[in-house]
């Protein structure tokens, strides 16, 4: 979009809220003053990052062509007792939605008050769990007792700080529940009932804004029925009435990772292809990219076996920087689609084949504005199109948007963009292991709490979400002797750490993918007489989805033991000792005052043992990057800096390639002070400490590659196709790596010189760009002072270092 079109809309939107909004919608689009509007939106969940970031997150999501910042509500961080509300720090959220108004953007409000998200518990508070006769998510009377309580609370806490845009605030949209309809044939009857219900209850709190349910074909009218997903242009099956307009509320920019399991990455090009194909096919009016900045779970908050940074792969990294070409290539996109938004929105539409897999779809209002989308659905070959007398070449799956029905403004398959591969360089090195002091975590036996019942109990509403850990603590009296014996458990939670009479038996873990009991079974010694057995049930997360909720369970189903003679006795209904938790937890070994009161121990080497605290302090790093924790030589755990988590890590759960899920931890700047930051884990499975590093993320090296072919840019002055390229912040191109004018073979992954190259591409790019923030280079003959290869197509290809 040109300068004066964004700041057009840019003080549209300031006025809208210095003055108050009707917002209301048609079969088209949202209205906003009457007006419809296009609407590009990208999620940020405030508690993924911190206060601190957020100002930068929002800026780069307003530069990069958004207009909207959605988030959803988290129950469970607000009301973490019942009646005892938190909305501090992370938790602040008028805070966060003030920036965004601060900003000149708008808010989509996602108060669920369920919402997954890969958020522990889906977001529900546990104590919900001991409310008596609820179900969940139904035509339930508790339930919806204390759904519509804390949708009111959060709606109000709105109204008080006038954040509505019919107060003259940002929020132009709100939700409902999330994605019900997955589960809704599984409460019969309660279920339709439910969702009228909650439709009902938003509705009646009167936001003055639209009410919409993502997922929900049978959303009640006025609330509007929305898409989720990776292909809401080939599956959403529209609106439920010719009055609403197609809204998409998670176009997911990549995809959430699990421990055990390698991410998912989706390029640009797709993404910016279904964005095309959302807004052509189902005359799609607002997108909002699923995550646009995912961030970090912090803590225990997400849900089961969910990794710790979240959505990395998103426009906005896990650290907040911008991740390319993914943010730059779909800033493009908006800026196209916008530049002739009103016959988009307004104009006579038509839609005709140009070819066996290729379609023109136009736009076109009586004062002669026009826009046009020609799609090639071709998986695997390009094409050549005839449209309105004019030839046009179509990249295989590619949409190519013409502005005025005649200028290519945009191919979602040409990404002009620039690449940007994010590096790491150690600041801190915790290699001396007297360096660390550590705890050994005591291993509990029966006779160490006085919780007892005879029978294994459900973990989840023993532990009440406090803790990911319970000890089941049983004594067994061996009268048999020592006959190859075996212990054999059988767990519906995530981790068994075994030990018996004090001595560590061995380890086993689920996955993600099944729902089914694991098993330990170890080879055992016992003493004749009583054995004490001690097993650690361990959660990485509560489930985040599923009807009946309330009745999963979790923790230990069965304990037996066996001999040579497959004998078995089963140990189930013994008489079992509980203990909730760490002592270090109980505590509070990772806080300053708690860390005061632990006895500490210096050792010479890791004990390379299970079920250990270690403890060190470092100075923060002078430099202003993003930090991140290397635990590369750890196996599972926890992290705190200063008494606040980090989250979970588990190095040891490889992927199917023999690598961690996740290895860096961020490590957030507002976490340190400038010395003695405390640094505590715990770790389960005898990691080594002395083999972690602190390290500064950055992106250091940058590259482009754009052929004559290519649109020129519609958000730069560039006469041309052009390589652009920009350092981060603070930064500046500092040596050229390689640059080809010609036919370079090869991508930003690899490259090579082709067999047509100008001699002038070195010179040229270094006299253009070195010492600079950045620069761009037209794919141009006329830069490069001759053409090395008449009448064949060039390219102009750069690899740059940034320091």
């Amino acid at each position: 979009m040109k300068l004066a079109a964004i700041v057009l809309t840019t003080l549209l939107m300031m006025a809208i809220m210095a003055e108050g909004g009707d917002v209301s919608y048609d079969g088209r689009a949202l209205l906003i003053d009457g007006t419809r509007r296009i609407l590009f939106s990208g999620s940020i969940h405030y508690p993924r990052s911190t206060p601190d970031m957020w100002p930068s997150l929002i800026a780069n999501a307003k530069s990069g062509g958004l207009d909207v910042v959605q988030t959803y509500v988290f129950w469970n961080m607000h009301e973490p007792i019942q009646g005892q509300y938190n909305f501090e720090g992370r938790y602040d959220l008028v805070r966060f939605i003030k920036e965004i108004r601060d900003q000149g953007l708008f808010v989509s409000l996602r108060i669920g008050p369920f919402i997954e998200a890969e958020w522990n518990y889906g977001g529900l508070p546990f104590w919900l769990h001991d409310i008596p006769g609820i179900v969940y998510r139904s035509d339930n009377e508790p339930f919806k007792m204390y759904m519509q309580r804390f949708v009111s609370k959060i709606v109000q806490m709105m109204k008080d700080e006038n954040l509505y845009a019919s107060q003259g605030g940002p929020i132009i949209l709100s939700q409902i529940e999330n994605e019900y309809q997955t589960i809704e044939h599984a409460f019969h009857e309660k279920g339709p009932a439910y969702v009228k219900w909650a439709a009902n209850m938003a509705v009646n709190l009167q936001t003055g804004v639209p009410w919409m349910m993502c997922k929900q074909e049978d959303a009640p009218d006025p609330v509007i029925n929305t898409c989720n997903g990776m292909r809401c242009g080939e599956t959403f099956t529209g609106p439920n009435s010719p009055n609403k307009p197609s809204l998409w509320t998670e176009n997911w920019t990549s995809f959430y990772q699990v421990y055990g399991e390698e991410p998912y990455i989706r390029s640009a090009e797709d993404i910016a292809f279904a964005v095309a194909l959302f807004v052509v096919k189902k005359k799609g009016s607002f997108v909002n990219y699923y995550m646009y900045h995912g961030g970090t779970n912090f803590g225990k908050s997400s849900s089961s076996y969910i990794i710790t940074a979240y959505y990395d792969q998103a426009p906005l990294d896990e650290y907040g920087l911008i991740w390319q070409p993914k943010w730059a290539h779909l800033k493009e996109l908006h800026a196209a689609i916008k530049l002739n938004s009103e016959a988009l929105l307004n104009g006579k539409y038509i839609s005709f084949s140009i070819g066996q897999a290729q379609e023109a779809h136009v736009f076109q209002i009586d004062t002669g504005k026009c826009l046009a989308f020609l799609i090639n659905q071709d998986l695997v070959h390009e094409a050549t199109v005839q449209f309105q007398n004019s030839t046009y070449e179509l990249p295989q799956k590619s949409i190519s948007i013409l502005s005025n029905c005649n200028n290519v403004a945009f191919n979602t398959a040409k990404v002009s963009a620039q690449y940007g591969t994010r590096s790491t360089k150690t600041v801190e090195i915790f290699n001396q292991a007297s360096r660390w002091k550590v705890e050994m975590e005591k291993i509990p036996t029966s006779n160490s709490s006085t919780w007892v019942e005879n029978e294994l109990i459900e973990q989840m509403a023993a532990t009440k979400d406090s803790t990911d850990y319970l000890w089941y603590l049983t004594r067994y009296n061996n009268t048999s002797g020592n006959q190859n014996n075996m212990i054999h458990v059988d767990s519906l939670a995530h981790v068994i750490h075994a030990f018996v009479n004090n001595e560590y038996v061995g380890t086993v873990h689920g996955s993600h993918g099944s729902r089914e009991a694991f098993v330990l079974s170890k080879a055992i010694s016992l003493n004749n007489g009583q054995n004490d057995i001690s097993l650690l049930s361990v959660m990485v997360g509560l489930p985040d989805s599923g009807a009946y909720l309330e009745r999963r369970v979790a923790g230990l189903q069965r304990v037996r033991i066996s001999n040579s003679k497959d004998q078995f006795e089963d140990l189930s209904n013994n008489q079992w000792t509980y203990q909730v938790g760490l002592s270090g937890e109980k505590s509070n070994v990772f806080t300053e005052q708690g860390t005061k009161v632990t006895d500490w121990k210096i050792v010479e080497s890791s004990p390379s043992q299970p079920l250990v605290w270690y403890m060190t302090r470092f100075d923060a790093p002078l430099s202003d990057e993003p930090l991140a924790l290397n635990l590369i030589g750890m196996g599972k755990g926890e992290v705190w800096i200063n008494g606040q988590s980090i989250g979970r890590y588990w190095i040891s759960f490889k992927t199917p390639k023999g690598v961690p899920s996740q290895s860096l931890y961020h490590v957030p700047r507002s976490f340190l002070k400038p010395s003695g930051n405390l640094l505590v884990l715990f770790e389960e499975m005898g990691g080594n400490p002395s083999t972690i590093t602190l390290e500064a993320i950055s992106v250091t090296s940058i590259c482009g590659r754009v052929s004559e072919s290519y649109p020129k840019s519609i958000v730069s002055l560039n006469k041309y196709p052009s390589v652009k390229l920009h350092c981060p912040e603070g930064r500046a191109i500092s040596s050229i790596e390689f640059a080809s004018y010609g036919s370079p073979v090869g991508n930003c992954d690899s490259y090579l010189v082709g067999s047509c190259h100008s001699e002038t591409s070195r010179t040229i790019v270094e006299k253009a760009c070195l010492g600079r923030s950045g620069c761009s280079i037209p794919v141009s003959p006329r830069k490069f002072g001759h053409d090395p290869c008449p009448g064949t197509s060039k390219s102009l290809l750069i690899a740059a270092k940034c320091q």
